[in-house]
C-alpha cells in the first residue's frame, strides 16, 4: 500500500516544514512496526519549494491471516478468495488507516512543538494514492472528499488493460487537492474515509471505535451530507454504535447551531433517571416468535438446524418442555463456539442428556435426524444456492418429516428501510438471494404441496405498511388431511 502527501512552499516558509508537522525528519528513511507487517516513512523529494512525505505499508500476509482469523469481516477480506491472494497488501484499506494514525499520531491531533504556526494554518496539499477500492465507485469518492474542501480526481482502474471490453475494476487512482485545510484536517479524512470506500475493516468493530470515529470526525463530519452512510461504513453496519455515532454527531450539530457546549444541550435528563426503553433486537423478535411457535405445535423433540453459535438452542434449553435438541450445522468451528456458549463442558448430567450437538449438511439426507416433533430452519434457506433447495427440501420435509418446520428468512422489500444497506444489496455477504413477500409465500407453498403440509405465514419486527416487516416467517405443519388418508 502507498500513499504520498506533498506541499509546496517558499524561501520563508520552506515546504520542508512538512518534515517538522510529521514528526518525520526528511534527510531519514524510517520503518515502523505494526500489527500486520512494517510501515516506511521516507521523503522522495524534499526541498524549499516542494515536499513530498511517502508512506509504504508492507503487509506480512501470514499475520494478517494470523491475526484476522475470527475477528469479523477482516478475518476474511474477500470471501472469493484464499486467505493469502486478495487485495490487502496492495490496496489502500483500514490496515494504511491504523499505520496512518500509528505513524503520524502527533500530525493527526495537530500537535507539532516545532511549527505550533504552521501546524494551525492550512497548506496547499497534495494527496495520492494509487490504488484504492471504491465501492461506490468514483462518483462516491467526489461525494465524500469534494464537501470537506478537496478538488477530487479518481480516475478508474481498468480490470485488464489488454482487454477493455472488460471494463473498470472497483479500485480508482486517487488525487486529492486544496489550500483550505491544515494537515491534521487531511489526515483525519484520509483516516476515516479510507476504510469507508473500502466497506471492510481488518479488525472487529468494537464501542470504542464510535469513540476514534467522533475524535478523527470532529468539525466536519456532523454537518457532512454523507454522514449516515460514512457512519454505517466505517463502524462495519453495527446497527447499535451506528445509532449511537449519529446521536451524538446530532448533539454536535444542535451546540454549533446554538453556540453552545453539547453538555449544555444533552442534559434534560439525567443518566440516572433514563427510562426510555430501547427497542428489542430483530434477532431477539425471531427468537421470540420461533419459541411461541413451537409451543402452540406441542413440540419436545426438536432439531435446531443450521444451529450456528447455539443462540435459539440455548433458548430452548431453558425450557422444561423441550426434552431432546439437536442443533445441527455444517461448521465445525460454529459447533465449538455453541458448546462454549452452552457451557456444555460444565453441564449437569440431566441437563446435558437434553442437548447434543452434530454436524452435518443440511442438502444431504441424514439418518440421525428422523423421528424428532419440529425442525427449525432460522435464517437459513437464504445461505444455501438455490440449485441446492431442492435438496434441502426433501432432506428436511421428505426424508427427517418432523410434524412442524419453522422456517425465518429476510424479507427482500424491507431492504430499503435499512438506511446502511446500499441499493441492490442483500443482508449479509453469504447470502445467495433473499425473497420478497410473495416470493417467500410461493415457495413454501409449493413445497407444503409436494410434501403433504400446510403452511401458515407470520410476520416477525415490525409490519410496515408498504414493505412488510423486516423477517418473515412460515409454520408448516402435516396436512391432516394427507395424514388421515395415509392412515
Amino acid at each position: 500500500m502507498f500513499l504520498t502527501i506533498s506541499t509546496t512552499g517558499t524561501a520563508a516558509r520552506p515546504a520542508t516544514d512538512l518534515g517538522y508537522l510529521l514528526h518525520k525528519h526528511p534527510d531519514k528513511a524510517q520503518a515502523f512496526s505494526t500489527s500486520h507487517g512494517t510501515a516506511h516513512v521516507f521523503y522522495p523529494e524534499a526541498d524549499a519549494e516542494r515536499c513530498t512525505a511517502a508512506l509504504l505499508l508492507e503487509i506480512d500476509p501470514v499475520a494478517l491471516v494470523r491475526r484476522g482469523r475470527g475477528k469479523g469481516r477482516g478475518g476474511a477480506p474477500d470471501a472469493a478468495l484464499a486467505q493469502y491472494v486478495n487485495d490487502r497488501p496492495y490496496a489502500a484499506s483500514s490496515l494504511l488507516a491504523v499505520a496512518l494514525s500509528n505513524v503520524f499520531s502527533s500530525a493527526l491531533r495537530g500537535v507539532c512543538a516545532a511549527r505550533p504556526e504552521r501546524a494551525a494554518a492550512s497548506l496547499p496539499l497534495r494527496v495520492e494514492v494509487p490504488a484504492l477500492p471504491a465501492r461506490g465507485g468514483p462518483e462516491l469518492v467526489r461525494r465524500l472528499f469534494a464537501p470537506l474542501g478537496w478538488t477530487v480526481t479518481a480516475d478508474p482502474v481498468p480490470l485488464d488493460t489488454a482487454f477493455p471490453e472488460w471494463g473498470d475494476s472497483r479500485y480508482v487512482r486517487l488525487l486529492l487537492e486544496s489550500e483550505r485545510l491544515t494537515l491534521a484536517e487531511a489526515l483525519r479524512h484520509l483516516y476515516v474515509l479510507l476504510p469507508v470506500l473500502d466497506d471492510a475493516k481488518h479488525y472487529w468493530v468494537s464501542a470504542d471505535e464510535v469513540d476514534k470515529l467522533l475524535r478523527a470526525g470532529e468539525g466536519w463530519l456532523a454537518g457532512h451530507p454523507e454522514q449516515q452512510l460514512i457512519t454505517s461504513r466505517y463502524l462495519s453496519r453495527r446497527w447499535s454504535l451506528t445509532r449511537q455515532a449519529r446521536e451524538r454527531l446530532e448533539l454536535v450539530r444542535l451546540a454549533e447551531a446554538d453556540d453552545s457546549e453539547v453538555e449544555d444541550i444533552d442534559n434534560a435528563v439525567a443518566d440516572e433517571t433514563e427510562t426510555e426503553e430501547k427497542p428489542t433486537p430483530l434477532a431477539v423478535l425471531r427468537r421470540e416468535a420461533i419459541l411461541a411457535a413451537l409451543g402452540t405445535s406441542g413440540a419436545a423433540r426438536v432439531l435446531d438446524l443450521g444451529c450456528g453459535q447455539g443462540q435459539l438452542t440455548q433458548a430452548l434449553l431453558k425450557d422444561a418442555r423441550y426434552t431432546e435438541i439437536v442443533g445441527v450445522d455444517v461448521s465445525q468451528r460454529a459447533l465449538a463456539i455453541a458448546s462454549r456458549r452452552l457451557k456444555l463442558d460444565r453441564m449437569g448430567e440431566r441437563q446435558a442428556a437434553r442437548v447434543k450437538l452434530v454436524q452435518g449438511s443440511l442438502v444431504y439426507t441424514d439418518q440421525r435426524l428422523r423421528g424428532y416433533d419440529a425442525a427449525v430452519l432460522s435464517e437459513v434457506v437464504e445461505h444455501v444456492d438455490p440449485p441446492r433447495l431442492p435438496a434441502l427440501e426433501y432432506a428436511v420435509f421428505g426424508h427427517a418429516r418432523p410434524r412442524t418446520v419453522v422456517v425465518t428468512t429476510p424479507n427482500a422489500e424491507y431492504n430499503v428501510r435499512w438506511e446502511s444497506l446500499p441499493a441492490g444489496h442483500v443482508r449479509h455477504g453469504d447470502h445467495r438471494f433473499e425473497w420478497t413477500r410473495e416470493e417467500f409465500r410461493a415457495w413454501a407453498a409449493a413445497v407444503a404441496e409436494r410434501y403433504g403440509y400446510e403452511a401458515v405465514f407470520t410476520s416477525v419486527g415490525p409490519d410496515d405498511p408498504e414493505v412488510g416487516p423486516p423477517t418473515q416467517m412460515a409454520t408448516f405443519t402435516i396436512s391432516s388431511e394427507r395424514e388421515a388418508k395415509a392412515a
